[in-house]
């Protein structure tokens, strides 16, 4: 099925598992392909092909797409009657019915960006520990624990002006800035880390420009337009398909324990946690009431700011010599913020100063387990 024609460069149709851009006129084409990646002025036809189901699918095409991409890109075009010779390939196992296809122009400036992406199993922060090393051709484990490969952000970009190799290489790092912008925005947590996601580890890109325009465009940074075509298409079509294959949304993020999973939080361990500190009654009174409590917008703000404070702190903005104020301080906001008592902040600062929690994962998720008890505690007071 065609989804559309642009600037009377390209077309993009939808089949089965597959979507593709056939150039209606020469396009300089640089992408991460194994088959035919890097960049090439000969192509026809760039697409991105779902190969497996997002989990616990093990297709030979899944395999074959990493061990033997020449004769994967070979299968996929035969089915599809497209020439495997002409053709830079993207894999995924993310839903082809979730592409998101955004067009943004500029006077005659033109860029269509066409996005899949899943980020549940996958997502990692730039410099995670790895999981293989390669060596003459193969592939070693270096890990205890083997990496969930299926979460892949996709992303084709297609501009209907000549770039010069050099902006070509830099759209690449534009769009990648806007794929980290949507995670960050998001607060997409990685899955080899106590940190925020940056991308996955097996994201692909593939970017087209139209040839034969004229001068060569030089600049796709931030500071041409070009480079702000660019992020916009590329952030607004991840940001939409997140919503779709992963229900990803901005709404779906306000929660506190999606805020604390990267510090090895689960929803029904935090809660018990919490309950522990309370009486029978209000503990199962909390069983019944977590999901509104953890998701109240004050709340969320409070547990953020806490994890933000951390964040910082690992960076080194913040002194670690300052962690045991910081922790009883921002620790009070949660409490306040579940009892709704603000006039009681000086009060849980001074409790939670007293428990000297310390500043490991474990440690600072007692912190705000215990912070959030406090504050349940006082929510339904017998006192008048």
């Amino acid at each position: 099925m065609l989804l559309g024609n642009y600037y009377d460069g390209i077309e993009v149709h939808r089949e089965e598992k597959i979507v593709y851009a056939r150039f209606l006129v020469p396009h300089r084409v640089i992408s991460t392909c194994q088959a035919a990646g890097g960049l090439r002025d000969d192509l026809g036809y760039l697409y991105n092909h779902q190969s497996s189901e997002p989990a616990g699918h093990h297709q030979c095409t899944h395999t074959m797409a990493a061990r033997d991409p020449v004769a994967y890109r070979a299968m996929i075009c035969e089915r599809h009657q497209l020439p495997p010779g002409q053709c830079a390939t993207l894999g995924t196992a993310a839903n082809m019915r979730y592409a998101i296809t955004k067009e943004v122009r500029f006077r005659d400036l033109t860029v269509v960006a066409v996005c899949t992406g899943g980020v549940e199993g996958n997502a990692g922060r730039v410099g995670d520990p790895a999981s293989v090393y390669e060596h003459n051709g193969t592939f070693e484990w270096i890990s205890g624990k083997e990496p969930v490969v299926h979460g892949t952000i996709n992303t084709m970009i297609f501009i209907n002006r000549e770039l010069t190799p050099g902006a070509m290489v830099r759209t690449i790092m534009t769009a990648t800035e806007a794929k980290t912008a949507v995670l960050q925005e998001l607060a997409v947590n990685s899955r080899y880390s106590n940190r925020l996601a940056t991308g996955t580890g097996t994201d692909q890109i593939g970017v087209a420009s139209r040839l034969d325009t004229g001068i060569p465009l030089k600049s796709a940074g931030k500071h041409s337009t070009l480079g702000e075509l660019i992020g916009r298409a590329v952030h607004d079509a991840i940001h939409e398909t997140l919503g779709l294959q992963n229900a990803l949304t901005p709404e779906g993020q306000r929660s506190s324990i999606r805020h604390i999973e990267r510090f090895g939080a689960a929803r029904d361990g935090f809660m018990k946690a919490v309950a522990a500190h309370l009486d029978e009654n209000k503990a199962a009174l909390l069983a019944e009431n977590f999901t509104g409590i953890e998701r109240d917008p004050l709340v969320v703000a409070a547990v953020a700011a806490l994890i933000h404070v951390r964040d910082k702190m690992t960076w080194g903005v913040l002194p670690r010599s300052c962690f045991h104020e910081l922790w009883a301080t921002y620790g009070s906001q949660i409490a306040a913020a579940v009892s709704g008592d603000y006039a009681s902040l000086p009060a849980y600062r001074d409790k939670l100063a007293g428990l000297h929690y310390g500043i490991g994962d474990q440690d600072f998720l007692r912190l705000v387990e215990h912070a959030m008890a406090i504050g349940f505690q006082d929510k339904w007071s017998d006192e008048p």
